[in-house]
């Protein structure tokens, strides 16, 4: 009985061990980031944060998905910010949110999302702070166009999702549901 105990106690240990680990992910350097970062972490300011996100990875969408370099897909950035700022006005109307709209190299920090570690430092990017920017934000990758495949993607996409065999054997030995 001591031997079984050990023996699942080391497959627990090592399942929360590798289960932790998160993968370094280097994202090229030609790539340019998208981020919306909200004034509070308030329900509303964190709302707002996201539909401002929606409306801009729409334009977004359509402004870059046949660019193939990332000097044209900057050049398109760019010039098209005083768009990009109409657009944020429309999101906003009827709210007192102000907003500061920046592209260039911005900092990121790092960042541990889905097991994937993106390390942090200064980007190309476009980046959107709303009020005083000291909410929660969101980013992703702009170019090459890993986010925008997200903003063309129907919500009847559905997600896999992976189960370690030996932590089920083992949840169901001990009753964790």
């Amino acid at each position: 009985m001591k031997k079984v105990l050990l023996i699942i106690l080391v497959l627990i240990v090592a399942i929360s061990y590798f289960n932790g680990q998160a993968e370094e992910i280097l994202i090229p350097e030609n790539a340019i980031r998208f981020r919306v970062i909200a004034n509070s972490n308030t329900y509303e300011d964190q709302a707002l944060k996201m539909k401002v996100r929606d409306a801009l990875q729409a334009d977004l969408y359509f402004l870059l998905k046949d660019t193939k370099t990332e000097e044209e897909a900057s050049q398109l950035i760019e010039s098209s910010i005083p768009a990009f700022s109409k657009t944020i006005e429309q999101v906003l109307q009827g709210s007192n949110q102000t907003f500061q709209i920046n592209y260039g190299m911005n900092y990121f920090p790092e960042k541990v999302y889905k097991g994937v570690k993106y390390a942090d430092g200064d980007y190309q990017s476009l980046v959107v702070t709303l009020g005083e920017g000291k909410g929660d934000n969101w980013w992703c990758v702009l170019f090459p166009p890993l986010c925008l495949l997200e903003a063309e993607e129907t919500e009847e996409t559905t997600e896999v999702e992976y189960q370690f065999f030996v932590k089920e054997l083992i949840d169901q030995f001990f009753g964790n549901d």
